[in-house]
């Protein structure tokens, strides 16, 4: 009986055990979208990050980017996404070629829809240098990767396909200003913001 009983918590350990293994590999899954994955988790200069959400732009019918959004901690509104210290980081990667002053330009106007013009005008200056970024840069292939990234005490990096562009802006309101393209009042795309947010996962694998 004894042999029975220690034979049975064995198996009932090494079910559990299973379970746990099981439920650490779905968790580690990447999000994959439109052959475009996106790691659980980043570090960004020894700040480790969790994936808040991931989905894709759409203008129309055409998928233009993914976008993923990398937080200390998880946030499901704005205000929270904004007001939250520490690393951030906002990667995107082209699923279409893009004339990348096009996209300058709309990052622009995007700011300018979704902040007070207060604020706005404060920031103008890194807005011009960003544009000029993108205008340098000049296109975007499918598959060339974005990112955005704020770095306390250093300020907003952007970087094209892993290289970093100029000097950091160093304003925290310019930073917020850009998320707001996507997390403002008035989003590029209310499903990638939803999306961005983990309030409503946007489909999976899709090519």
């Amino acid at each position: 009986m004894k042999l029975n009983n220690f034979s049975q918590k064995c198996r009932s350990l090494c079910l559990m055990a299973s379970l746990c293994f099981l439920q650490s590999a779905a968790s580690a899954t990447p999000t994959e979208l439109a052959g475009v994955q996106y790691a659980d988790t980043a570090e960004l200069r020894g700040s480790k990050l969790v994936l808040n959400g991931a989905g894709i732009r759409y203008k129309a019918v055409f998928k233009v980017y993914t976008a993923g959004l990398y937080l200390g901690k998880k946030a499901s509104t704005p205000q929270e996404v904004f007001s939250q210290g520490g690393s951030k980081r906002l990667s995107l990667t082209m699923l279409r070629d893009i004339d990348a002053s096009e996209l300058g330009k709309l990052f622009i106007h995007g700011v300018e829809d979704n902040i007070p013009r207060s604020e706005s005008i404060r920031i103008v200056p890194s807005m011009m240098r960003m544009s000029q970024v993108f205008s340098d840069y000049k296109n975007l292939k499918t598959g060339d990767t974005v990112t955005i990234d704020w770095l306390p005490g250093a300020g907003t990096v952007i970087s094209i396909k892993g290289k970093v562009y100029g000097e950091p802006f160093k304003e925290p309101e310019f930073f917020n200003g850009l998320l707001s393209i996507w997390l403002g009042k008035s989003p590029a795309d209310w499903k990638l913001k939803e999306a961005l947010l983990g309030q409503k996962a946007q489909a999976t694998n899709l090519n």
